[in-house]
C-alpha cells in the first residue's frame, strides 16, 4: 500500500483524527490506510485517536500515535459516563486542542474520520477553531442525522424526514427504544450548536455521489465538498465467477442489511445462498430459508475464499450506504454484483454488464434480479480498480490538502 516519497511544496504533515486506533471497521480502516499511505509518501503523520488497542499496521518511523485510551460508547462499564462523554467529550477536545497546538499552521492539515463513537461533538470547536485547516471526511451521516443512516430501523425503510425537523423529533425511528432516540436528538443538537458541525466546516469530503446527493441540503453553503473516494485494493486472484453457483452475501446480519429479503429471494430463484457473517437476524434467515449456509463471522482470507466461490455478489442493503467496500472488492475480483438503485453500490454496477441493478425493495423485485445474474460473462474492472487505487486516493488527497494550504488564512 505504499508508495514513492512525493515532495510537496508545502504540505509536510497531516493530523489524523479518529475514533478508534485500531481496525474496528470500514472507517477505522479507512484512516489507518491513509495514515500509511500518506507516511509513505514522505509526509510526517500524527495519529490522534480516542480508543486502543494502536493497530500494529500504525507502527511506521514516520507516524507517531496520540491514543487517549478512553472507552467508545458501546464498552463503557458506566452507562452513565458513557452517555455523559457521548454527549460532550471534554477530556477528549482538550487533548485534540494541545495537539494541534504543537503544529506549524502553514504545512500542516487535520484528517477527522468521524466521532460519533467516542470522540463526541466536543471536537468540533477545536476542529472549526482555525488552528490548523481541516478536511472532514463523512463515512456515514451523522453530520445531519441523528442515527447516523437516514434511516427508519422501526419501519424498515429509508427516511427522508429533516433531520431535527419536526416529524424528526416526533418519530422513535431508533433501532433500540424510544429514549435512545432522545439521547441521539440531544447530542444532534450539541454538534449542530456549541459543536459547530458542520456548520464551521470548509472542506468535507464524500466518498459517493449518493452520499452527496443525501447530505448536501444539510450542509453549510460555504464548505467546498471534495469528491474523495476510500482507498481499494485487492490482490486476490480472478474468479471465473461463471463457473460457480454460490450467491453470496457478506456482512452484518441486521435488518437494515436486507439478508432477510435476500434469503427469499434465493428460496423463491431455487438458488445456493450464502452468508458470510452473523448478527442478530440469523434465526430468522435460517427460519425463511432452511437452506441457506450461515457462516458466522470469517476472517478476511476467509471472505475472499468466499467470494473466489461466488457466481455473484448480492448486496441487498435497504439503506443509502456510503461507499459499501465489499462490492468493490467482488467486482477488482470479476465477480458480478447484485444491488438495489437507492444502494451506493449501485455506482459501481452497470446493469447487464458486471451486475444487475433493481428498483424495489423486495423479495420479488431481488429474485427477478437474481435471474438476470447467468446473463453475464466476464468483465473488465481496470477503470474501477484505477478510480479506487491507494495511488489515486493519496494523489487526489495530496491536491486536496495543498489546495486547502494555499488559501489565503
Amino acid at each position: 500500500m505504499e508508495r514513492a516519497e512525493r515532495n510537496s511544496p508545502r504540505l509536510s504533515h497531516v493530523l489524523i483524527v479518529s475514533d478508534f486506533a485500531d481496525v474496528t471497521g470500514g472507517q477505522a480502516k479507512v484512516a489507518i490506510d491513509t495514515a500509511r499511505l500518506l507516511a509513505g509518501a514522505g509526509l510526517e503523520v500524527t495519529f490522534f485517536a480516542a480508543t486502543g488497542p494502536v493497530s500494529p499496521l500504525l507502527s511506521h518511523p514516520k507516524i507517531r500515535v496520540t491514543c487517549l485510551g478512553q472507552h467508545t460508547l458501546l464498552d463503557n462499564p458506566s452507562r452513565m459516563r458513557a452517555m455523559l462523554s457521548g454527549l460532550w467529550n471534554r477530556s477528549a477536545a482538550r487533548a485534540l486542542r494541545a495537539e494541534i497546538a504543537r503544529h506549524d499552521r502553514a504545512r500542516t492539515v487535520i484528517l477527522c474520520h468521524g466521532w460519533a463513537k467516542a470522540l463526541s461533538p466536543a471536537i468540533g470547536p477545536v476542529l472549526t477553531a482555525g488552528g490548523l485547516r481541516c478536511l472532514y471526511t463523512m463515512h456515514e451521516y451523522f453530520l445531519a442525522c441523528p442515527n447516523g443512516g437516514f434511516y427508519d430501523y422501526r419501519a424498515g425503510e429509508i427516511c427522508t424526514r429533516k433531520p431535527l425537523g419536526a416529524a424528526c423529533l416526533s418519530r422513535n425511528c431508533d433501532a433500540r427504544h424510544a429514549l435512545h432516540k432522545g439521547w441521539r436528538v440531544a447530542r444532534q443538537v450539541l454538534a449542530r450548536g456549541p459543536g459547530h458541525l458542520p456548520g464551521g466546516l470548509r472542506d468535507i469530503a464524500y466518498i459517493s455521489e449518493t452520499q452527496r446527493t443525501a447530505m448536501a441540503p444539510y450542509l453549510p453553503q460555504a464548505a467546498r465538498l471534495h469528491h474523495l473516494p476510500n482507498p481499494v485494493a485487492s490482490d486476490a486472484p480472478p474468479v471465473e465467477a461463471a463457473a460457480n453457483d454460490a450467491f453470496v452475501f457478506v456482512g452484518r446480519l441486521s435488518p437494515e442489511k436486507g439478508g432477510a429479503i435476500f434469503a427469499e429471494a434465493a428460496k423463491t430463484a431455487g438458488l445456493h445462498a450464502v452468508f458470510v457473517g452473523d448478527g442478530p437476524e440469523a434465526a430468522r434467515i435460517r427460519e425463511i430459508n432452511p437452506q441457506a449456509e450461515i457462516t458466522g463471522w470469517v476472517t478476511p482470507d476467509e471472505v475472499q475464499e468466499h467470494l473466489g466461490r461466488a457466481r455473484a455478489v448480492v448486496f441487498p442493503s435497504l439503506w443509502y450506504e456510503c461507499q459499501p467496500l465489499v462490492p468493490i472488492e467482488a467486482l477488482l475480483r470479476g465477480v458480478p454484483v447484485v444491488t438495489g438503485r437507492w444502494s451506493a453500490a449501485h455506482e459501481v454496477v452497470e446493469d447487464g454488464v458486471n451486475g444487475v441493478i433493481y428498483d424495489r425493495p423486495d423479495a420479488q423485485a431481488l429474485a427477478e434480479a437474481l435471474g438476470r445474474v447467468q446473463r453475464i460473462g466476464p468483465f473488465d474492472s481496470k477503470t474501477l480498480a484505477e478510480a479506487v487505487s491507494p495511488a489515486r486516493h493519496v494523489e487526489s488527497l495530496l491536491a486536496i490538502c495543498e489546495e486547502i494550504l494555499g488559501r489565503p488564512a
